[in-house]
């Protein structure tokens, strides 16, 4: 208990990020199923907008 009370702050920070990178990992698999990805912006290069143009 002593161990718990003399790093509670660390222990807070390391539960706010956790709950952040999950968060975005989240959001990323949620935009990947939508169709919605990041883009570079260099389409002709892209293996995924070429493969939606064959569709």
């Amino acid at each position: 208990m002593h161990w718990m009370l003399n790093n509670l702050g660390t222990i807070v920070v390391l539960i706010l990020l956790l709950l952040i990178v999950y968060g975005i990992m989240r959001k990323l698999v949620q935009d990947k199923k939508n169709g919605n990805s990041c883009c570079g912006g260099n389409c002709s290069h892209c293996n995924i907008c070429k493969e939606k143009k064959n569709l």
